[in-house]
């Protein structure tokens, strides 16, 4: 399969040392199985994909559109060779040295300034300061943009929480009886994120 889909939970940090002795940061995923539970088709759906489910739920914890796929997540991809319903995806399908695009939800940070938010410097820590060192300056008014705060305007507000999407990360390890993938370098949320990998 051209086009591989995995997903997994995010776990701890690790380091990983190649053939050459040079040293890697690196993330194990524990990933899979996922089980095949719909074919979408282009007569019935309007497009060609598979819907998978990960990580088993009781019934009474799904709902009723989702009954009879008991299932705590369900998300669609397409393979070049559409599985049957019920078949098992597991991590095997990936290989050492495969490049995949990992995405999660990146950690909740609440409500944030600018400093922190956006990696505004503040301002001066002389000439009388006291209590606005970390104050984001002006923020329009006066003759700009007729005064008003112009859209996208860098402010204090909620951070992380955000769906981030990493490319160009390498499998550097893949162990079927234990179901987990080693992937270079750091993916985005905190262990136990779920984590949707594209080859």
């Amino acid at each position: 399969m051209a086009n591989k889909f995995m997903l997994g939970t995010k776990g701890r940090m690790t380091q990983v040392f190649d053939e050459k002795g040079v040293v890697s940061a690196a993330t194990i995923v524990s990933a899979g199985p996922l089980t095949v539970t719909q074919i979408k088709g282009k007569e019935t759906d309007g497009y060609d994909g598979v819907q998978v489910g990960f990580l088993a739920a009781k019934e009474k914890h799904v709902n009723k559109a989702q009954s009879g796929k008991p299932f705590t997540y369900l998300r669609e991809s397409s393979f070049d060779v559409a599985p049957e319903i019920g078949a098992s995806i597991d991590v095997s399908i990936f290989v050492p040295g495969d490049m995949v695009t990992v995405s999660a939800i990146s950690k909740g940070k609440g409500f944030q300034g600018v400093v922190k938010r956006h990696g505004f410097h503040g301002g001066p820590r002389s000439h009388g300061q006291k209590n606005r060192e970390r104050s984001p300056g002006s923020i329009g008014g006066g003759g700009r943009a007729g005064g008003r705060v112009v859209k996208g305007m860098r402010m204090a507000g909620r951070m992380g929480g955000s769906r981030i999407t990493v490319k160009n990360l390498k499998v550097l390890q893949v162990d079927v009886a234990t179901n987990t993938l080693v992937i270079s370098g750091a993916i985005p949320g905190r262990p136990g994120t779920l984590v949707e990998i594209r080859g």
